[in-house]
């Protein structure tokens, strides 16, 4: 890898920025200074430091966010914010990207990476990872619809979603509380499954992904790395 994607590519600045870093002497490697900016380095092997601190390259990123309503799932967006607008600079180099999806008005788990390997065995269809959703809705939820939700509900365009998991929280005549686990992802799915049920979400959050729990300490819009268990979880160790 060239020293100065290198270092462009650890937040370091722009790639003219960093040639001008490297006029500087500001850099050694194996402890020979380097001001040529095209010079190739195996960050994997050698020693980078940066006015004697050592730059430690990382190719991926792996966060967790509670993503707030009113925030697209996008990486950019000309109308709304977005869940990367609300990551900083030193997370943003990497050029990150949501997993998955949640709806503009849905709260709750959101996992951003860099990694589409990652990103394809956590969102494949035939991968079967299970989404656990929170949610509050209309009208009295009954064990028919438990029932229902266990064998597939059929959404307005006709399909017939695969088995889910509803379990009634809090039920009365105006309003019900849920927790839904689905394996599969279909627009605006929760919300769908409710109507055919005649149940209207009025409040929706991811609360897992897999065994993944959202950290409930995490404010909305707040994020923080996963650790080397929670990617575990997923049966992933990054390169």
């Amino acid at each position: 890898m060239r020293l100065d994607k290198l270092l462009s590519n650890m937040g370091f600045g722009s790639r003219k920025e960093v040639k001008q870093l490297l006029k500087t002497g500001a850099i050694v490697v194996d402890g020979v200074t380097v001001k040529d900016a095209k010079t190739h380095v195996d960050p994997a092997l050698q020693t980078v430091l940066l006015h004697g601190e050592p730059v430690e390259y990382r190719k991926y990123i792996y966060l967790m966010m509670n993503k707030p309503g009113g925030v697209i799932s996008a990486t950019e967006d000309r109308r709304d914010e977005t869940v990367i607008d609300l990551l900083g600079e030193e997370e943003r180099v990497f050029d990150p990207f949501p997993v998955g999806r949640l709806d503009k008005d849905t709260e709750g788990l959101l996992l951003i990476t860099n990694d589409g390997s990652f990103n394809h065995a956590l969102m494949s269809p035939r991968k079967h990872v299970a989404k656990t959703y929170f949610a509050q809705v209309t009208g009295m939820l009954t064990e028919e619809d438990v029932r229902h939700v266990a064998k597939g509900v059929t959404l307005d365009d006709g399909y017939v979603t695969k088995p889910g998991v509803l379990e009634i929280l809090q039920a009365n005549e105006d309003t019900s509380e849920l927790r839904l686990t689905i394996t599969e992802g279909k627009y605006h799915q929760v919300k769908r499954m409710m109507l055919s049920l005649d149940k209207e979400v009025t409040y929706l959050k991811r609360v897992s992904i897999g065994e993944l729990l959202l950290d409930e300490s995490l404010e909305l819009g707040e994020y923080r790395e996963l650790t080397e268990d929670e990617l575990a979880l997923f049966d992933w160790q990054p390169e």
